[in-house]
């Protein structure tokens, strides 16, 4: 696939999402705006390929009111669907109007995901076709360079990075920045069923799975004001409020004591306290010391 066919599909989702219902010469008067046209309208043969592959691609149906032969994308009930959805409009959408826009040079500040500018719509591709990787791959624990086949079951974006999740030898996790190299192969797979993404996370914090560890209940004691952050933007999809003080609020979750959650945790500062269970608590406490000496 053209590097910019990719662009070209979040472009008319976003389109069509902001107008709501939209007729094709209205989005070819939009299309013709940007630089990704050359001046050149939309065909309608390649709308409709365009409407295939983003169903394929993203499960995203475009439809067409045949009354008015106005264009809309059909509502959907699942969440992630709506996220994946949400983070596109969101993310690359934005980045093509700043691209689009010399007038907002600098005026739109968004995070970088270096990651996903080079793989990403391979890897894509690989998962719709049902096609095996060879992946060249360097971990942050080796020094040496490994070549294995993968078949790529899903994808995550976490913090910046975006992680394909699939199987070599067995069910394992792989963050983008670190492949070396990535190509296709012949060899086709199926997607297991019993693999589900999203199952595949639903007790962890982020890309941290550890199948042995078991996801328990976890009590946080938090400050007031970090307590808003957390009502707006919960760490996790299991986050319970269950106690609302002048001076503080307590929070559960269920969900794996991994590193990552600590590490969150321990970024709050004196914000969020553990109180239970002891064992991650008594955790927190020994690398918070272990912060402390450090500047003594």
């Amino acid at each position: 696939m053209p590097k910019n066919l990719f662009k070209n599909y979040i472009w008319l989702i976003e389109t069509i999402t902001s107008a709501g219902r939209i007729t094709l010469k209205d989005i070819n008067l939009k299309w013709l705006r940007t630089s990704m046209s050359e001046g050149k309208p939309i065909p309608k043969r390649t709308f409709h390929n365009h409407r295939i592959a983003i169903e394929e691609m993203f499960d995203i149906n475009i439809e067409c009111d045949s009354r008015t032969y106005k264009y809309f994308i059909e509502p959907s009930e699942d969440f992630e669907k709506d996220r994946l959805r949400q983070w596109m409009i969101n993310s690359i959408a934005i980045n093509n109007l700043k691209r689009e826009s010399q007038k907002l040079r600098g005026r739109i500040q968004i995070e970088e995901v270096p990651s996903g500018q080079v793989y990403l719509t391979t890897i894509i591709e690989a998962m719709r076709d049902g096609r095996v990787l060879e992946v060249e791959y360097q971990s942050y624990k080796s020094n040496n360079v490994k070549l294995f086949n993968l078949k790529p079951y899903f994808v995550k974006l976490f913090k910046q990075r975006w992680y394909v999740i699939g199987c070599s030898d067995k069910v394992r996790i792989y963050a983008l920045d670190r492949i070396k190299s990535l190509s296709v192969t012949k060899s086709a797979f199926e997607m297991p069923e019993d693999i589900i993404p999203e199952e595949f996370f639903k007790d962890c914090y982020g890309i941290i799975h550890e199948e042995k560890v078991a996801p328990e209940e976890i009590v946080l004691k938090v400050k007031p004001l970090h307590a808003k952050y957390l009502r707006s933007l919960p760490l996790h999809n299991s986050q319970k409020e269950i106690e609302s003080k002048n001076d503080y609020s307590i929070f559960t979750y269920l969900i794996k004591s991994t590193y990552d959650f600590r590490q969150t945790i321990l970024s709050f500062g004196d914000d969020v306290e553990v109180l239970s269970p002891l064992g991650f608590r008594r955790k927190v406490k020994s690398v918070a010391r272990e912060m402390n000496k450090q500047y003594l």
